[in-house]
């Protein structure tokens, strides 16, 4: 009996990947085990590799006791399983924080390595943590819906890059398309709001604001008054030239076909013209004179040739703002591009919204797709909360449960010792100062004897100086 355990506890110290500090408890555990199955047949050992491995790395992923489930080796797969989840997990995090980065700087730069790196440690911690084997946990209800909860908001956050990502190409074509509409938006807006001015106070249209509106050095409008001032004074003058050359004109055809008539004058025998001729001649000069059709027909005619410069002036003018116009709004609309430049993330999510708002299908597709990648992030909260209770957390909550026992027992014992280190201390204060006391009392007795007796001597001696004196 004795050579069997220890022919066991030699190849188990053989067979153990673990430090020296913990292969005292690895053989004491291992010698129990073997006193234990002693009475049925040989004793099974379990060898594990040396060293660490894949294996042991993914279960660290985890926060399982090595020690602790070599006891129970048999659950050891299924933590590894667990390691390699809360692994993929914060790969897929990693990757959605690439793209988030990649998104967000508009190109693929060695830079998003930085966020990418941080965000994949924090997840694979965090996730450690939510899966981390727990004493007790199945009696507290509120740390597993918390943990659920923080695994939740962790997933959403994660899937919304990732769905991103896969819509992708729909989303720069919304895009896309929506800048289309923007820049066409905005150059009807900018010919609306700064028309062709005809006078100086053109009134702004409705629905214009600064965004809209340019400013000009000058504007055709002043010339316009000017025209459309000349233009009406010509006109009126054209028609009172018009009234006044038929009226003319009518007394001029009489004129004419007075003085066609000859008369012949009896005392001379010559024929000269009729006196009705020679007044109605006088007539069109008064009529002539009075109206100033001469000068008023020069007058329209000079109107009339600044009204063609004017014009002249006027179109080049208009040309010219107009092509002002088309620089500003040029621009504007190279503005415009420049903010352009890179999809960022929110608009990205805006066009994502409106794609999934106008198709159903799509918005039942990306829904899915989200809560595929929350289901993913979740996976380790759930696979770790229903499989079970298994025998390493009852050992666990078992092991935890002793050493809270220990712990209290502990520091019951020590709290005993203290207290008596206390009274002995005040036992020797006590005594301290009884001794003191009692020295004190001693040394009082003694100095009142020694008084009294100096106080008798001194009387002895004034009795006796008193008795000679009495005698002599």
């Amino acid at each position: 009996m004795t050579d069997f355990r220890t022919n066991h506890v030699t190849v188990s110290d053989t067979t153990d990947g673990q430090s020296t500090g913990d292969g005292a408890a690895s053989r004491t555990a291992n010698a129990g085990a073997t006193d234990r199955a002693a009475g049925d047949g040989p004793a099974r050992t379990t060898r594990r590799p040396v060293g660490p491995d894949a294996a042991r790395g993914l279960r660290a992923l985890t926060g399982v006791d090595e020690e602790l489930l070599a006891k129970v080796g048999y659950e050891r797969s299924k933590y590894t399983a667990l390691g390699g989840v809360v692994l993929g997990t914060s790969v897929i995090a990693a990757f959605s924080m690439w793209n988030f980065a990649t998104e967000a700087l508009g190109r693929v730069s060695v830079v998003a390595l930085v966020p990418t790196v941080i965000w994949m440690l924090f997840v694979l911690n965090l996730d450690r943590w939510l899966v981390t084997p727990q004493p007790n946990a199945r009696r507290r209800v509120g740390p597993l819906v918390m943990r659920l909860l923080i695994a939740l908001m962790l997933g959403v956050v994660i899937a919304e890059p990732l769905v991103l990502r896969i819509f992708q190409t729909a989303i720069e074509e919304r895009v896309a398309d929506e800048r289309t509409d923007v820049i066409d938006q905005l150059r009807t807006n900018l010919v609306r709001c700064n028309p062709v001015p005809s006078t100086t106070q053109t009134v702004t249209p409705g629905r214009c604001d600064r965004t809209y509106v340019l400013s000009f050095g000058a504007t055709p409008g002043e010339r316009a008054e000017e025209l459309t001032a000349l233009r009406s004074d010509a006109g009126a003058l054209q028609k009172r030239v018009d009234r006044d050359s038929t009226r003319l004109e009518a007394i001029d055809s009489e004129v004419r076909d007075e003085c066609r008539r000859l008369v012949r004058i009896a005392a001379t025998g010559l024929y000269q013209r009729t006196s009705e001729c020679l007044r109605l001649r006088d007539k069109a000069q008064d009529y002539r004179n009075t109206h100033r059709t001469s000068e008023n027909e020069k007058r329209l005619a000079g109107m009339n040739s600044r009204v063609s410069k004017i014009e002249s002036e006027l179109t080049t003018s208009r040309g010219a703002f107009l092509k002002t116009r088309a620089d500003g709004i040029e621009r504007r609309l190279a503005e415009e591009r420049a903010k352009q430049k890179e999809i960022g993330v929110l608009e990205r999510i805006r066009a994502l919204d409106e794609l999934a708002s106008g198709n159903p299908v799509l918005f039942v597709g990306i829904w899915l797709v989200r809560v595929l990648f929350v289901l993913l992030d979740v996976l380790p909260v759930l696979v770790k909360y229903l499989s079970g209770e298994t025998a390493y957390d009852r050992m666990l909550t078992s092991e935890s449960n002793s050493a809270v026992k220990i712990h209290g027992e502990e520091v019951r014992i020590a709290e005993r010792r203290a207290m008596a280190k206390l009274e002995i201390a005040q036992d020797t204060i006590e005594q301290e100062v009884r001794r003191h006391r009692a020295e004190s009392e001693a040394a009082f007795r003694e100095h009142t004897a020694a008084m009294n007796i100096r106080v008798r001597q001194a009387v002895n001696t004034l009795e006796d100086e008193i008795r000679r004196s009495s005698t002599v």
